[in-house]
């Protein structure tokens, strides 16, 4: 660690500010100063509050601390006499003026020398400039290209920039964050948005962001301004930290279809948000990895998992299963097929029902060691998972998805899954976290670090005693993701009710204003009766900060950030209704070429219809899939579209009569009686 000297620390690039002695370190016999806490008188006038750094300098020695409570005396011996002293009366003239001092209790936040450890000396009190704010907190040891500005701590006037260490957010050193608070009043989504718009100007290494959109519109527009002009003190506080107060310059979206399988399950569907917007589409083999996200824990025994590891090993990666020896005999006889490629559920099904005819014909009870009741619990839950989950999973064959391998620095990939079952959501989200702990591994995403951004983590992380798949997931992560550059920034309302693993692994947490019925929770009694009563008053934009590097929490402001807000949102750029098949359709392929023209796509839907005159929706749906997938030139999207419809024979109407109706028949053939004696006898007849 570097280590820079007082003098060297600036003001906002001013001169530090002159100091000011405001009281001094008292110590009595009953209440003793210790090496860890303090006391001091302060006069009146002085600028002290819940949370505010101070300075007692003896010259060789000097300490600094935090106050932690305040409390007020005068030389009244008990109430009673301050009663009799008044006659009763509180109208009454104060018949003597009595003397009153302010007391503050203060917590060490570091000594000078470090060693040894020792009680503050009885010596003057000064106020803490930003030299010693960051002397402090030890800001001071962190190399200038790891500051990660959190916000300010405010004293009177000025604004002390607070940064935290990149190496101990980002990992590798440790890593995470955790941010609790009220619901609507403690910020939690503005405190993250801002510390990621500081990550992306200040970090020194390539940054990507995952954000999971969990509530309405939240993170859906926060690739545009907001609509209310910044405050001046918001504006002071970004240029006290050095950030510009800009919106995230690159921002993609993804969505899964809603199950009509053309619209997007989002509210981002105005025709002037559109050229950000992906869908998020799965086949078989992206949900069969992680299917026991979507089986009861009853379903998943220990003979189900090993058949479902069978599946994943033997049928799903190789993509071809042959049956072989007897098997392959019995099937033949039946003309069955005996190899079979398995790529889709389609194939899938097929193949179960290839296994269950040939036991079947053999009238067994189990085929390679598993029994046919395990075969056919897990067949019931696997054929079904394209309609309970349609719109996220189908019959593709490659999948719609992340940009896995590539993914761009300085990037914000929000997935939103609002409007996504609770099942949904837990696949969705076990899965890109897997995805991307794998990627990281191997050093196969495209960037150094990325940033997992979870809304309602007590959701997915629940403190009950069930263990479920995403949690031992997220479990993994905060345990080993800071080694492979993965963090989690997450948020809750209750801190309490998040799994404590997943908690005590966050090496960095921010806690705004927090409801006393939450504070009363065993997890707060690390915090004085002071900072707890001030956590439950705090305004939007306060958050108390702790960090590795800080020996106690210290109460910072952040500005608000510069984004359009949800609400603004969805109010400027209302969603659009749902389309119709030709429209959706020309919307999704427009996005790979803008000047395509609808009546091409239109004609071209048209000649799939069938004898109805309705067009092939699931062949048409498919087509756009595959373009989507495999996205052409931009002059070849509709040709490309066109090779993906299928041929389309029209059928032709057979007359019952070449000839009109009035027309006689050529050849008058006389037509004699079937059992005519006079005919010719037939030479063919025995």
């Amino acid at each position: 660690m570097q280590t820079q000297s007082l003098a060297a620390v600036q003001t906002n690039g001013a001169p530090p500010t002159s100091r000011q002695v405001i009281g001094r370190v008292v110590a009595t016999e009953r209440q003793p100063n210790t090496a860890y806490e303090f006391h001091f008188w302060a006069t009146e006038d002085a600028s002290l509050g819940i949370g505010a750094l101070v300075k007692v300098d003896a010259g060789a020695r000097k300490v600094w601390g935090v106050i932690t409570e305040g409390y007020t005396y005068n030389d009244v011996p008990n109430p009673l006499a301050d009663y009799l002293g008044f006659d009763g009366n509180p109208l009454m003239p104060m018949p003597t003026v009595r003397t009153e001092i302010r007391l503050y209790r203060a917590a060490v936040l570091r000594h000078y020398p470090e060693q040894p450890v020792q009680p503050p000396p009885i010596a003057p009190v000064y106020l803490a400039t930003e030299a010693d704010v960051h002397y402090a907190l030890r800001i001071d040891e962190i190399p200038p290209a790891r500051r990660i500005p959190v916000g300010v701590y405010e004293s009177g006037e000025t604004l002390v920039p607070i940064y935290l260490d990149a190496d101990f957010l980002l990992g590798p050193e440790a890593g995470h964050l955790n941010v609790t608070g009220t619901s609507g009043l403690a910020a939690k989504t503005s405190a993250i948005q801002f510390l990621l718009t500081a990550i992306f100007q200040k970090a020194h290494k390539s940054v990507a962001v995952v954000c999971f959109n969990v509530k309405g519109g939240d993170l859906l527009f926060i690739d545009h301004a907001p609509l209310h002009t910044l405050s001046e003190h918001d504006l002071k506080v970004y240029q006290a930290v050095g950030i510009q107060p800009k919106p995230f310059p690159h921002v993609e979206y993804y969505a899964p279809y809603k199950p009509d399988r053309m619209n997007l399950a989002t509210l981002r569907t105005h025709p002037n948000l559109r050229h950000n917007v992906r869908p998020l589409l799965w086949g078989m083999k992206e949900v069969m990895r992680y299917v026991e996200v979507l089986l009861n824990k009853d379903d998943v025994d220990a003979k189900a998992d090993a058949f479902l590891q069978f599946l994943r090993q033997r049928v799903i990666d190789p993509e071809v299963f042959e049956f072989e020896g007897e098997e392959a005999e019995i099937l033949q006889a039946r003309n069955l097929p005996t190899q079979l490629k398995v790529r889709s559920f389609t194939d899938l099904v097929q193949w179960f029902e290839l296994v269950l005819k040939y036991l079947e014909a053999k009238n067994q009870k189990q085929w390679r060691s598993f029994a046919v009741e395990t075969i056919r619990k897990i067949q019931n839950r696997l054929v079904n998972l394209t309609t309970r989950f349609a719109g996220l999973v189908g019959e593709c064959e490659k999948p719609s998805d992340l940009p896995w391998g590539e993914f761009q620095d300085r990037t914000v990939y929000v997935i939103d899954v609002a409007n996504m079952s609770a099942e949904a959501q837990d696949l969705i989200f076990t899965r890109i976290i897997a995805e991307l702990r794998e990627r990281m591994e191997q050093r196969d995403l495209g960037v150094d670090s990325v940033v997992v951004v979870v809304d309602e983590l007590n959701q997915y992380a629940p403190n009950t005693n069930r263990e479920t798949y995403v949690m031992r997931t997220l479990r993994d992560i905060c345990a080993r993701g800071r080694y492979l550059g993965l963090v989690l920034f997450g948020a809750q309302q209750f801190r309490s009710q998040v799994d404590r693993q997943v908690v005590g692994n966050c090496s960095t947490a921010l806690y705004g204003r927090i409801e006393m019925e939450e504070l009363a929770q065993p997890g707060y009694a690390i915090f004085g009766d002071a900072a707890k009563e001030k956590l439950g008053a705090l305004a939007p934009g306060e958050m108390l900060v702790r960090h590795p590097y800080f020996n106690q929490p210290i109460f910072v402001r952040f500005p608000r950030p510069a984004l359009m807000r949800g609400q603004d949102g969805l109010k400027t750029y209302p969603p659009a209704p749902d389309l119709p098949l030709e429209d959706a359709v020309w919307q999704h392929l427009r996005q790979l070429n803008p000047k395509l023209q609808r009546n091409a796509v239109a004609d071209l839907i048209a000649r799939t219809c069938n004898g109805n005159g309705k067009p092939n929706r699931d062949a048409v749906i498919g087509a756009m899939h595959k373009v989507l997938v495999n996205p052409p030139a931009p002059d070849e999207v509709l040709r490309a579209f066109e090779r993906a419809l299928p041929t389309v024979i029209h059928p032709h109407r057979v007359e019952s009569s070449a000839l009109p109706d009035d027309t006689q028949p050529p050849v008058d053939a006389p037509l004699g009686l079937l059992d005519d004696d006079d005919d010719e006898p037939d030479p063919f007849r025995f």
